[in-house]
């Protein structure tokens, strides 16, 4: 057994966090700062972290449970970090998927090498259950982390349709950095419930950045959660996009979060049950739904900036190719997302999934062909990231896709 996380730990330990989504990360550790917990984000991108969790985790476990773990363990070993005071921080869904189980296997490799160090699971499913432990989830943090998201995910959308046409190169990046810790203090007050106010002046703001005319090959990325957001698990894929002229196009984690809300509310309904989980879960989507809705009229009147794709949208066109009650990993939303993104003249799509990855090959992989018959102009790859797999590889991969692209508006 893996030692606990206890309240004195607070005012002496460190918290570790894997950096998957750098903006929404940086902008949810800076939440957890005021109540006391000292968090740093992960950004180790070295072979070593992939040989710890090959030393440390089977080489057929998930690759995300493999890279996340490895990270952790390159950490304690480097010397940078006490591990008399020094907890870890992962996420729990919840779901039947690595995002639920391999924390497991990070406290069976801890207890054999570091049994000192606690692990902190970040669940909204009451996975672990422990009234004496150092760490809370109370609502008014798990409010803050749904406006983080949001905030998050408006940086990130915007920031994309920038990068790609800025006249000055770094000038978006700068902006971004600048309006990241603008939130951080506002999350300090109660400047962060003023959405509207500071979404046109996040909108604003980037609008003013001098670019070239928006007419670059548009890439979407979809896949399993972890791979599709992490540079580290897709080999910085964003940023080989951008070196070929690409204008990376990257689905919301708010998409991810009410995937997650109306599963359990879909499973009631197919399965004929109705309990706590179910009603609780059916009301977080609403509230998070109308919360979405708000950001996608800002972005729509403002009339610069393509918005995120509406849930409920997204929900129509799962149900032309596949059930909601496919809900096993990302499920689903994949398809769904792939729709989506063809529709609104994003043909071009990578699906990027760990090597051997069931649910992906299911509901991305194996739903490519369903997604071609309808959108014959569609142009979808996937692209399996695994310890075995070369950069080099997945990026001639990419190249063969784009070779294939077509740029908005064009005519074959």
């Amino acid at each position: 057994m893996s030692a606990r996380f206890t309240h004195e730990m607070k005012k002496t330990h460190t918290i570790l966090v894997p950096d998957m989504l750098p903006v929404h990360f940086q902008l949810l550790i800076s939440i957890l700062k005021p109540y006391g917990y000292r968090c740093e984000l992960l950004r180790t991108a070295s072979r070593a972290v992939v040989d710890e969790g090959l030393k440390n985790v089977h080489n057929d476990t998930c690759y995300p449970a493999l890279l996340v773990i490895g990270q952790f363990m390159e950490a304690l070993k480097s010397g940078r970090y006490d591990p008399n005071r020094t907890a870890l921080l992962i996420t729990q869904t919840g779901g039947g998927c690595r995002a639920s189980n391999y924390i497991h296997l990070l406290r069976k490799a801890l207890a054999e090498q570091f049994p000192q160090v606690p692990v902190i699971s970040l669940n909204f499913s009451g996975l672990e259950k422990d009234p004496e432990s150092g760490w809370q989830m109370t609502p008014a943090i798990f409010l803050k982390f749904l406006y983080a998201v949001l905030y998050g995910d408006l940086l990130m959308l915007i920031a994309n349709q920038c990068r790609p046409y800025e006249l000055q190169k770094g000038a978006t990046d700068k902006l971004l950095l600048t309006w990241q810790r603008r939130l951080e203090k506002a999350f300090q007050s109660r400047d962060f419930l003023h959405t509207k106010r500071l979404y046109k002046r996040i909108l604003d703001d980037f609008a003013a950045i001098p670019r070239t005319a928006r007419n670059k090959v548009r890439v979407g990325i979809v896949g399993e959660i972890y791979v599709k957001y992490s540079p580290l698990a897709n080999n910085h894929l964003e940023e080989y996009l951008l070196s070929e002229g690409c204008e990376p196009v990257i689905p919301s984690l708010l998409e991810f979060v009410m995937y997650c809300a109306i599963s359990t509310a879909v499973d009631g309904k197919l399965y004929h049950f109705l309990d706590q989980s179910v009603l609780k879960n059916g009301i977080g989507y609403k509230g998070i739904y109308a919360m979405q809705k708000q950001q996608i009229k800002a972005v729509q009147k403002h009339g610069v900036f393509d918005p995120p794709h509406d849930f409920e949208h997204l929900r129509r066109c799962a149900d032309k190719y596949i059930s909601q009650g496919v809900s096993m990993g990302e499920g689903w939303l994949i398809t769904a997302e792939m729709a989506a993104l063809v529709e609104s003249g994003t043909e071009n799509i990578i699906c990027t999934q760990p090597f051997g990855c069931l649910p992906n090959h299911i509901v991305a992989k194996g739903m490519m062909r369903v997604i071609k018959n309808a959108y014959p102009d569609a142009n979808i790859t996937a692209i399996d990231y695994d310890p075995g797999a070369t950069r080099v590889n997945q990026e001639n991969r990419v190249k063969l896709m784009l070779a294939n692209a077509r740029k908005p508006g064009s005519t074959g």
